[in-house]
């Protein structure tokens, strides 16, 4: 079987190297690139340091024989629409040319960016209009023969000479339980086959609840001890007895046992006192004659909150944040961030999802591990790609 060629910047915890290796293509690793150190940890325990792997893409040599596959996914914080959007200003949003740079210069047969769907609405001049200048530009410089299937007529200077495909794809269509939207781009060698189809999109058959561990240490849950500190109510804590109005959870930051932890805080959502009637993992877990059909959380919506059972996902990033909605994935996870910031309820107790969930959201086999802290597990598992979405548009380049 014919061996490729590929290198990739960027290259976090190896998405691209899990996709190759699930198609079964034979593959080259010349060059992998990235300066996160834990990352870095994680890759060479997965798959062994790479023969060439620096650290810093402007000190990245640039191999003289062109890549079969060259994938790229610089970072996406300048153009989040969780970020500042700061674009260019922020030195980030700049690493861009120097992808566009090494494509210049070695003529990969084709290319792959990834990046957050922001991008394509980054500063816009016209709300109306469909992509801002940001994306513009990219597209500009990418696609020097042609964008979607439309001949480039006049090619800005600079450009590279590929058929550029570009779509935003979200992992929910295409197998994985994960409400994740990312745009690719896709280039195509203009002496290259450029006929290229996007994946055809599926009905997600796997929810949530099939991606949750059996076994979840108690760290993971919410303690009795922050409820009874955080929680504002009069009543005391009644056991055997479930409140007549439903709870709220909202989140915050508590520091306990020299860890900091991410909790859940539990209120009434229209302000009033309520019993305390939650228990989580540990001494006096929740009896199992409560009965928690619904909890209401905190959400910037007409009703003021958004409904989560058994099996949803529940978003508490930014907790504080008055205009945040979305916050509840049903029978989904919600968009992974760096942080992973995101809790289900499992089995009438609520707990935030583990390092091993939010990779198995991130379609990474069980095989996948990390000699990491949980914190820069959660980190790589957000910054990371969803496996499957990179294998099946791998598996339909003209390769």
């Amino acid at each position: 079987m014919k061996t490729i060629k590929v290198g990739s910047d960027f290259s976090g915890v190896g998405a691209f190297n899990q996709a190759l290796t699930r198609l079964g293509i034979n593959y080259q690793e010349v060059f992998a690139c990235d300066m996160d150190k834990y990352a870095r940890q994680t890759f060479i325990h997965n798959y062994g340091e790479p023969e060439y792997y620096p650290m810093n893409v402007y000190d990245r040599e640039i191999p003289k024989e062109s890549l079969d596959i060259y994938m790229t996914s610089p970072p996406c914080q300048a153009f989040s629409m969780a970020g500042k959007r700061l674009g260019k200003e922020d030195s980030r949003g700049i690493l861009f040319f120097n992808s566009l740079e090494f494509i210049k210069l070695n003529r990969p047969r084709f290319f792959i960016f990834e990046n957050v769907k922001g991008l394509l609405s980054h500063d816009k001049e016209n709300k109306k209009d469909k992509i801002g200048r940001t994306f513009q530009e990219w597209i500009d410089y990418l696609g020097g023969k042609s964008v979607n299937g439309i001949t480039t007529m006049m090619p800005i200077d600079g450009s590279v000479p590929y058929h550029l495909h570009y779509k935003v794809l979200n992992a929910k269509k295409h197998g994985v339980p994960q409400n994740r939207e990312r745009v690719f781009l896709i280039g195509i060698r203009d002496d290259q086959d450029n006929t290229f189809t996007w994946p055809e999109e599926e009905e997600l058959s796997k929810r949530l609840k099939d991606v949750l561990e059996n076994e979840i240490d108690n760290k993971y849950f919410l303690s009795e001890k922050m409820i009874n500190v955080l929680a504002h109510h009069k009543n005391p804590i009644i056991e055997n007895e479930t409140p007549k109005n439903s709870a709220c959870i909202h989140a915050g930051y508590f520091k306990m046992g020299g860890r900091d932890q991410q909790y859940l805080k539990v209120t009434n959502f229209q302000g009033k006192d309520i019993c305390n009637t939650i228990r989580t993992g540990g001494k006096g877990s929740l009896s199992d004659k409560h009965n928690w059909d619904t909890i209401k959380i905190k959400s910037a919506t007409s009703k003021g909150y958004e409904e989560a059972t058994e099996g949803d996902s529940i978003n508490f990033s930014v907790p504080n944040s008055q205009t945040r909605r979305g916050r509840v994935g049903k029978g989904v996870a919600q968009t992974l961030d760096t942080g992973c910031n995101q809790a289900t309820i499992d089995n009438y107790k609520i707990r935030r999802l583990t390092p091993r969930e939010c990779f198995r959201l991130m379609d990474f086999p069980n095989t996948f591990t990390w000699p990491v802290s949980d914190s820069q597990a959660y980190k790589q598992a957000g910054n990371s790609i969803v496996v499957r979405v990179l294998e099946k548009i791998i598996n339909n380049l003209p390769l």
